[in-house]
């Protein structure tokens, strides 16, 4: 009969109804079996002679936990509702269970109001309760004014003095309370709070009236003005005169009764004939509200003068005075309230025991003057109401810590139950305190499913004997509903408004029979499904359509208690509180990355949680899925991750039906990289392609193909001088001017790997160089042909090629009528040249081809100082290069390579500060000075530092996919033409010695720190 109320929270929102079909409610299963013979029993057979309502609260809860099963998305509207009504008067209870279960789940806000009417007018009081209930649940914290007439009727004392008394149910009337405070949560309001203040101590009437289960209409009030100033703390505005906190006190720990006042106080001048209790309260039917109401009101204030309040009495004297399931509530309230200071270890939970339980309890010699059953049965109360603290306080985390130390405690009432001892403390008391212990446990691995906790509620569900009662076996099937909340698919919060109805769920008494209401109403019970929210992500494969595993990197805030950190899962997963995170992001390298920022907001992620935690993901080409390769070693790009071998990089064209499925792409696999006898002597045009396909589908950006060969086209067209047109070398100076744009070196620093790019950061280079290397040789062997250009002289026929205008375009140099108006033809210095060249937006790159050829014969230095000016200033002001680490094995040399870069700089600004007179007052200087001979020596050790640097970039590229390309080869021709940078090691061959290259980087490492020094002595000596 109670496993209904475990159900309702295991199947929560996992069900949409038909529009056309009543709700199907499985029937309540009665029937047992007798030991020892096992015999067959069944309660509904007549033969039992049973209470004629023994199954009214257990159909109730069977048509909660079937209402419940409806998500909140499902199609469900007033004449639905009322098609559900069963036409016998037998099954009226679980459908009362089914409105109110629509409530908890928001659909019954669409009943007509004539409906609600109609219900209510039958008089039926399970009907009243689940409406009454479902409504209020429905428009929580709302204040609606037709739910608080419908509430007021049922209470009393909401209702003029002077009208007609109403006989409602005394459990209506406690459904009526809870309403209210569901209805005015966290609103604050006045009059609510001042007449639900004074309904915990309502006196008992004249001929019973307010006489019967007073314990339960005190608890929902106090529970309800708690919920109505939740949380407000001591900031209860326009209530200083009520004395809240002073009143609570007072009903919980006794007194003289104050004077009642309100428009109900003469209600209650007549005294009960039955009931004598004086002027005094009666602290064991007010101190349980009381409590409870005082923790709400504080709740996560941390509010330590009234956290005092609630300790434990420390002498002996005291605690024979109070209950020891009340020590159970005001530890727990207290530890609520002084939120922040709870910690997931058993040596917090035992410092809530008061110093005398301590020292006595387990000591063999005991003072005569204490009594050791008090001692023990507060001890184990004390100890139960801090884990249900820690419960709350950790609710849905799954904490591992959380978890260990509840499980600790639940093991030890375990053994307490089956050892001598528990004569001493009570069996029924260590099963209530197990029982709270394992809610906590619960209510900390909520939605997880956790394996031991599981174990722990079977074993309890089996037994029958000794003091095990009905609502035993309700508070374990709870306990099962919430660790398999939702289907796994829901867990609990820890806001406010969440702690408040898992307070009213999991109050610590629960009945001792089916149809026991006085200390707790049953409906309450179901309250807890407030406090559900999903939080499950489930990653699906966008083109297949199906769940996946997928790897997430959350990052929590930083708190007080630890500092911004991020957590690898892997999804499907229960993420934290969404208010605790920053950022959550799908990791690679199988999943495209996807990042959901939460700094501006939980909207986001909230909705798609709210739509069962779907979130697309898209596999990258080539990879598996975690369920086919786990590990990731079938996956067609692992070879690639553990190899750096080029040849082994290359791509082969017959897997290439695994990556896409695209014709065009197969085709070209099948027709441009697949090796034959007539295309032996291309092997590197085979390569190439390749490696282009292999980057293009690895990508995903297939679309870049014809881009890949237009560009390699124009570079072999370039080399073998048959380029008749110059629009292809235009094109590649774009990309190549936008890949090098500052722009976008930033998005790449800032961003991931390659974001950004749609070309390979390792082919661009690469063919640049090829290009550079093909003109620099034409410009070798034809000067003389670019010289007479530049100079204005008449050109003859022979001396007219598309090289010529393949030089001028590549290098951006103007028409000759531009050329001809800087006269740079009439410039005798470096600094002049670079001041014209400068206006007419010639690059760098230009200059240091066309200044030696401007300036004549100058002089063997002349040409290397106006080299070695122009790099400083490219290296201080423009080309800063990039170096992108990847490669664990040379990443040792990094810094060494950095230093050289930074005192390079440091070198280059002192060149441009020495030279800055010479082109500020046109001044030039003797070159025959040791001043100038000093800077010199600069700008030859600045080159040979640029060219080491560029040599490092030669050594990463080596190990890329274009490496086996013939072009690579060429990316050190400009170097090795010139004699007098041989320091550097630039040498790329085959077999050992490229093996041996960075050995050769680390000793032109040695030699450039000789040089430094040296340098830096000519600079001390000149200056």
């Amino acid at each position: 009969m109670a496993l209904p109320v475990g159900r309702g929270l295991f199947t929560l929102f996992s069900y949409h109804p038909v529009p056309t079909e009543p709700l199907p409610v499985p029937k309540l299963n009665l029937t047992g079996r007798a030991p020892p013979q096992n015999t067959m029993v069944d309660l509904n057979s007549g033969n039992i002679d049973v209470p004629p309502n023994m199954t009214s609260w257990s159909s109730f809860h069977n048509g909660v936990a079937a209402g419940l099963k409806i998500a909140p998305a499902s199609q469900v509207d007033s004449a639905w509702i009322a098609y559900n009504k069963p036409k016998s008067p037998e099954l009226a209870n679980e459908y009362a269970g089914f409105l109110m279960a629509l409530g908890l789940n928001g659909h019954l806000t669409k009943l007509a109001t004539l409906n609600i009417h109609d219900y209510l007018t039958k008089g039926h009081e399970m009907t009243s309760i689940g409406l009454l209930l479902g409504v209020s649940a429905a428009k929580l914290s709302t204040m609606d004014m037709s739910i608080t007439r419908l509430l007021s009727i049922h209470i009393p004392a909401l209702l003029p003095p002077t009208s007609t008394e109403l006989d409602v149910p005394h459990n209506v009337q406690v459904a009526a309370v809870v309403g209210i405070g569901l209805v005015y949560q966290g609103t604050g309001h006045r009059h609510n709070a001042e007449v639900l203040l004074a309904e915990i101590g309502r006196p008992p009437g004249p001929e019973m009236e307010y006489c019967t289960d007073r314990e339960s209409y005190s608890l929902a009030a106090g529970l309800a003005l708690g919920m109505v100033c939740l949380g407000h703390g001591s900031n209860l505005i326009g209530m200083s005169d009520l004395n809240v906190p002073e009143q609570l006190y007072q009903y919980m720990v006794g007194g003289h009764r104050r004077t009642h006042a309100g428009i109900n106080r003469e209600k209650h001048k007549s005294p009960s004939y039955q009931i004598k209790e004086g002027d005094t309260i009666n602290v064991d039917v007010t101190c349980p509200g009381a409590t409870l109401a005082l923790a709400m009101i504080y709740l996560k204030t941390n509010n330590r003068s009234i956290a005092d309040w609630l300790k434990a009495p420390d002498t002996m004297f005291l605690l024979d005075f109070i209950k020891p399931e009340f020590l159970l509530l005001r530890t727990l309230a207290r530890c609520i309230i002084m939120w922040d200071e709870i910690l997931p270890n058993s040596e917090w939970v035992s410092s809530n025991v008061p110093q005398i339980i301590q020292e006595n309890i387990g000591n063999p010699v005991v003072s005569e003057d204490l009594n050791m059953e008090t001692l023990a049965q507060a001890h184990d109360y004390i100890i139960a109401g801090a884990c249900m603290a820690v419960g709350f306080r950790f609710a849905g985390s799954a904490n591992s810590d959380a978890f260990d130390c509840l499980y600790k405690f639940a093991r030890s009432f375990m053994q307490c139950l089956t050892s001598a001892t528990a004569t001493v403390t009570g069996h029924y008391n260590l099963q209530t305190c197990l029982s709270m212990v394992l809610l906590a446990l619960s209510m900390v691995m909520a939605g997880s499913g956790n394996l031991k906790v599981l174990q722990l509620c079977r074993f309890l569900h089996k037994r029958t004997s000794g003091e095990m009662n009905y609502g035993f076996h309700m508070a374990h099937h709870m306990a099962l509903g919430l660790l398999f909340l939702g289907g796994g698919r829901y867990t609990l919060s820890t806001s406010n408004s969440a702690i408040a109805a898992l307070l009213c769920a999991l109050y610590p008494h629960f009945p001792a029979h089916s149809t026991d209401n006085r200390y707790h109403l049953q409906a309450l019970r179901h309250l807890g499904v407030l406090a559900a929210e999903p939080r499950l992500l489930v990653p699906v494969d966008v083109d297949t359509l199906k769940p996946c595993y997928a790897l997430l990197d959350v990052t929590y805030k930083e708190t007080p208690w630890y500092e911004e950190t991020t957590v690898e899962l892997m999804a499907p997963t229960m993420l934290p509180e969404l208010q605790l995170l920053k950022k959550v992001k799908v990791k690679g390298p199988r999943y495209w990355e996807l990042s959901i920022d939460m700094s501006k907001g939980t909207q986001h992620l909230e909705s798609i949680l709210s739509r069962d935690g779907v979130l697309y993901v898209k596999l990258r080409a080539g990879q598996l899925p975690y369920k086919d390769d786990p590990r990731g070693w079938k996956s067609l790009l692992a070879p690639n991750v553990n190899n750096r071998n080029s040849e082994v990089r290359t791509f082969k064209p017959e897997a290439i039906s695994t990556f896409t499925s695209d014709a065009a792409l197969v085709s070209f696999a099948e027709y441009f990289c697949k090796s034959s006898e007539s295309v032996k002597h291309k092997r590197d045009t085979l390569a190439l392609f390749s490696a282009i396909l292999y980057e293009c589908v690895t990508q995903e950006n297939p679309e870049m193909l014809p881009t890949y060969i237009a560009i390699d086209q124009a570079v072999r067209t370039l080399e073998q001088t048959e380029m008749c047109e110059t629009f292809a070398l235009w094109q590649m100076r774009l990309v190549l001017e936008l890949c090098e744009s500052r722009v976008l070196q930033h998005r790449l620093r800032e961003g991931a790997q390659g974001r950004g790019l749609l070309l390979s950061s390792e082919f661009l280079p690469v063919m640049k160089n090829s290009a550079d290397g093909t003109l620099d040789c034409w410009l070798t062997d034809n000067s003389h042909v670019l010289r007479s250009y530049m100079s204005g002289q008449s050109l003859t026929e022979d001396m007219l090629s598309n090289m010529l205008a393949c030089f001028l375009v590549y290098h951006s140099i103007p028409c000759l009528s531009k050329l001809s108006a800087t006269h740079l033809e009439g410039s005798t210095s470096f600094p002049e040249l670079l001041l014209k060249f400068s206006q007419l937006g010639i690059p760098v790159r230009a200059l240091l081809r066309l200044g030696p050829l401007l300036l004549g014969t100058a002089g063997f230095w002349t040409g290397q100082l106006a080299l070695s000016f122009v790099l400083s200033i490219s290296l201080v002001f423009d080309d800063v290069p990039t170096i992108r680490l990847n490669d664990i094995e040379i990443r040792w040399m990094s810094a060494g390579v950095l230093l050289l870069q930074m005192i390079d700089i440091m070198i280059s600004v002192c060149v441009v500060i020495y030279m800055l007179p010479a082109k500020l007052n046109h001044k030039l200087y003797s070159f025959g000075t040791p001043t100038w001979h000093n800077a010199l020596i600069a700008a030859d050790f600045q080159l040979r530092i640029q060219f080491f640097s560029q040599s490092f970039v030669l050594c990463k590229l080596q190990d890329s996919n274009f490496a086996h390309h013939s072009t690579f080869k060429k990316f050190t021709t400009f170097r090795q033409n010139i004699p007098w940078i041989h320091l550097a090691p630039h040498n790329v061959t085959e077999g050992d010695e490229q093996a041996q290259l960075p050995n050769k980087i680390l000793c032109g490492c040695l030699i450039q720190y000789v040089f430094i020094w040296i340098q830096l002595r000519c600079f001390y000596t000149a200056f």
